[in-house]
């Protein structure tokens, strides 16, 4: 059986793409990828061993009209060689994970009578998962109330799989996570992340109380303050060497897993990603979504999360009050409060969404 996955623009499309590309290919499946060629799908795809096709797509800008006729005639375009590529593949369905690439290769997939899957990670549907999703054969939610966006004909094809998780996320251990960044398996360590790119606030917050954060003898912070933040972060927090000991600085890390592995608690914000990861590892969490994403979907990713009880959630515009170091003092010192939050993460079952989603595109597939 041969699966063609698509999505582009963001590594919240991608990740989980490549989580469901690992299941299919365990269950036997060949595995392909229709993506952008600049996006960051054409590194994350080609390191990943699956077979990549670019396709030219963009969106447009509702504030400049005249861009419509050019995304318009880029979709035209690729979708007729979408459609050839797909003809000569023989594709038994195809995958789409959101992103303007996914619109011409969701259309070609129809014009030829492949089953089509959509998958959406955030809890407002993106505008190309919502175009596909009203002829797909089914739809794959990680949040049921995304569905609120669809007609009556595609909610009937609504499967809540969650949002699937890389098997990397899961290997490392916390043993490997602890050597990686020097924290010995006594003492807490803090995780403070604001995903790839990084956030100016939240790190701000968090390196207003770094004489707090130090005051506990065995806490370790590690910070990923994202490529554009580290010198900024490394001049405000001023650390000595000593200091430096239990307060890691990254501008970017590539090992995610270990860090998340080797964490007690996670300061992050609620992009999808992040929080199925943080939801597979079960971490306890302080979650800051940032205020300006589409529909402000990570508050409401984060909310559900929330009133499961597998987090903290405070508004962006609250990190620099009192209330940010209330809710981290006690995320760092009533063990009670973690284990509760893990034990409910943990049910969230973010683990099996991986197998969920395959079950559901080979189930569709012809």
């Amino acid at each position: 059986m041969l699966i063609v996955l698509s999505g582009g623009g963001t590594a919240g499309h991608i990740n989980p793409a490549l989580a469901l590309a690992d299941e299919l290919r365990a269950r036997g499946c060949d595995v392909r990828f229709a993506g952008t060629p600049q996006g960051v799908e054409a590194r994350l795809v080609t390191e990943a061993g699956i077979p990549f096709t670019p396709f030219e797509a963009a969106g447009f800008n509702r504030n400049h009209p005249l861009t419509l006729p050019k995304a318009v005639a880029k979709i035209q375009k690729s979708t007729g060689r979408a459609k050839k590529w797909l003809a000569d593949l023989d594709a038994d369905a195809v995958v789409g994970f959101g992103g303007y690439v996914c619109i011409p290769v969701g259309r070609a997939a129809e014009k030829l009578g492949v089953p089509v899957v959509v998958h959406e990670q955030n809890s407002v549907m993106g505008m190309a998962n919502k175009y596909l999703a009203k002829r797909a054969a089914a739809v794959c939610l990680t949040y049921d109330h995304a569905a609120a966006a669809l007609d009556e004909a595609a909610r009937e094809r609504v499967t809540v799989t969650g949002n699937p998780v890389r098997k990397s996320v899961f290997a490392a251990t916390r043993a490997e996570g602890r050597a990686l960044f020097g924290v010995p398996e006594d003492a807490r360590m803090l995780l403070v992340t604001g995903g790839s790119l990084g956030a100016r606030h939240l790190n701000q917050a968090v390196c207003a109380l770094k004489d707090e954060l130090l005051a506990y003898g065995d806490l370790h912070v590690v910070q990923v303050t994202g490529p554009k933040e580290l010198d900024a972060v490394t001049e405000q927090l001023a650390l000595s060497p000593d200091e430096a000991r239990r307060w890691h600085l990254f501008g970017y890390l590539d090992r995610m897993g270990e860090a998340m592995a080797a964490a007690d608690a996670i300061v992050s914000r609620a992009g999808a990603t992040s929080l199925a990861e943080i939801s597979a590892r079960a971490i306890p969490a302080l979650l800051v979504p940032f205020p300006f994403a589409t529909e402000d979907h990570q508050t409401t990713n984060a909310r559900a999360y929330v009133e499961a009880g597998c987090a903290y959630m405070l508004a962006d515009a609250d990190v620099e009050g009192p209330e940010f170091e209330r809710l981290l003092r006690s995320l760092l010192e009533d063990a009670d409060v973690r284990a509760r939050m893990s034990a409910a993460a943990r049910a969230q079952k973010t683990a099996d969404a991986a197998a969920k989603l395959a079950d559901v595109v080979i189930a569709a597939a012809r």
